[in-house]
């Protein structure tokens, strides 16, 4: 028994998860965290370990993200391999048969998605090539000389060279979208293609009540002994559609010069030229490959005809004063998603643009002169309970906010490959910070808890830093907890990448793919 799973199938998935973050009831995060990567790996800046698809890799995650950002429905297109125009390449045509029976004359490719049938031009522009230049004398397509650079419905030729080429425009890339999609690899499709505005005319033009058009036949031989030069009109092409037309150019040598489809008719999945009802006679007379349109029409549904089976997600990260999740002057070397976290405590979910997950304490005294160290451990002595342990993440010596995280790791849980990893006779039991404990040790400092502290936002007047700082999380007694239900939700994408040490003029451009 024999199976597959087909490209559609696969492009359905990718549109899936459009309509699935477009949801209401859906809210999917990108993330950034690991910031002591080296302690997992020794040679993680080299090469990053594969992440562990596991329930207990999940949670080790968890503890170790740092912040998440809302991914919204404009944060995410399909997308396809990016195949730019050069003068003189020989690009594949569009065929409804290429398979690993019949493969693609230029690229050898097993699918039509596989080969390189489209093009992007110099302006951002999609062409698919309906014609290569293919002859008896050039099986496999001609160089491209002319660069396509019109915006006509029609398809047509790019220039004056003959080189064969025809050319169907279907859409220009959005400046906006450049931006936020456009990679080394791949360029970004229209969002809505079936109901924008802006592709409306493509999608018209494709004129679904005549789906099945021909556009396009190609001459396989060009027959013998067909007589004098002469030019065949209204040849009908037969199949399962109606009303298709070619005109058929016979030259001087008595063989097929040209074949010209006039009328596409409708309704064609199968076709070939009806030779007989033209009254051909000759030695030998030419064949033709007619070629079948996509379901609908060249433009009638970009995704379906370019094989748009892979997502792109884009996530911004940047610094914030208002709202100073993402920190600074430490290291990630991690980002991801996760579908549908939930806030903190609750089985809501998580709805904010940018949220913490790490611990917080709001510290008192000497706050301007501290040091606490990032990746550095600090402890807590609580009396009749025992000692807390954390792992700095960051620390502002303007406002007294030191961000924490404690992973496996501090309570003798190993975090790699080592023998201590789920070990528990190694282990201790987690013990939380309290606003009632004893003050924070730290390698080079130690501080109270700012007990009295309470909310969001804090006031400084001192010498060195004066001013309103939010604090990006809500504080109770000086301690704050995630924003985030750590461990909630799906999490459905991981990448280990080398760490880079984020400062606060810098910004990140975070671009995940998704292939189904």
């Amino acid at each position: 028994m024999s199976a597959i799973i087909t490209d559609q199938f696969r492009i359905l998935s990718a549109e899936n998860f459009i309509a699935s973050v477009a949801s209401t009831t859906n809210s999917y995060y990108s993330f950034v965290g690991l910031t002591n990567s080296t302690e997992y790996a020794n040679n993680w800046e080299q090469t990053p370990p594969s992440p562990i698809d596991s329930f207990d890799n999940y949670h080790d995650i968890w503890d170790t993200v740092i912040a998440l950002k809302k991914i919204n429905l404009s944060d995410v297109r399909q997308i396809v391999r990016k195949i730019e125009w050069n003068s003189g390449t020989t690009y594949d045509m569009y065929r409804h048969d290429i398979s690993r029976n019949n493969l693609s004359k230029v690229s050898n490719r097993t699918s039509l998605y596989e080969s390189n049938f489209y093009v992007m031009n110099s302006d951002y522009r999609v062409y698919i090539c309906l014609h290569n230049g293919t002859d008896p004398e050039n099986p496999n397509g001609k160089p491209s000389l002319d660069e396509p650079t019109f915006t006509d419905l029609e398809p047509k030729s790019a220039g004056q060279s003959g080189d064969g080429y025809i050319w169907k425009y279907l859409y220009t890339i959005k400046p906006s979208d450049i931006i936020k999609f456009d990679t080394i690899y791949y360029i970004p499709t229209p969002q809505n293609w079936n109901t924008n505005e802006e592709n409306k005319s493509v999608r018209e033009n494709a004129n679904s009540d005549s789906s099945g058009q021909i556009k396009v036949a190609v001459i396989k031989d060009r027959g013998a002994g067909l007589g004098e030069p002469e030019t065949y009109t209204n040849v009908p092409i037969s199949g399962d559609g109606s009303g298709a037309e070619a005109t058929i150019v016979v030259g001087n040598d008595s063989t097929v010069e040209s074949i010209t489809i006039t009328n596409g008719g409708k309704g064609y999945t199968y076709a070939t030229v009806n030779l007989n009802l033209a009254k051909f006679s000759g030695n030998s007379l030419p064949s033709f490959d007619v070629i079948i349109p996509p379901p609908g029409g060249h433009g009638k549904n970009i995704y379906r005809e370019l094989g748009a089976k892979s997502i792109l997600v884009y996530s911004r990260i940047e610094n914030d004063d208002l709202n100073p999740d993402f920190i600074t002057g430490n290291k990630i070397a991690r980002i991801g998603i996760v579908k549908n976290p939930t806030f903190f405590d609750s089985s809501n979910l998580l709805n904010y643009s940018k949220a913490s997950n790490t611990y917080a304490i709001k510290l008192s005294g000497d706050i301007e002169t501290a040091v606490f160290s990032p990746n550095s451990t600090i402890t807590q002595t609580i009396v009749g309970v025992g000692t807390a342990v954390g792992r700095v993440v960051s620390y502002d010596n303007r406002t007294g906010v030191l961000k924490y995280w404690q992973d496996r790791s501090i309570v003798g849980f190993g975090t790699g490959s080592s023998e201590l990893r789920n070990t528990p006779e190694f282990g201790y039991d987690l013990i939380k910070f309290s606003s009632y404990g004893g003050i924070i040790e730290g390698t080079f400092s130690s501080l109270p808890i700012d007990t009295n502290f309470v909310g969001f936002v804090t006031t400084i007047d001192s010498n060195i830093n004066s001013g309103t700082y939010n604090l990006g999380q809500n504080f109770k007694n000086g301690l704050s907890n995630p924003e985030v239900e750590k461990y909630s939700g799906e999490m459905i994408y991981i990448d280990n990448r080398p760490s880079i040490t984020r400062s606060q003029n810098q910004k990140e451009d975070i671009k995940v793919i998704l292939q189904f």
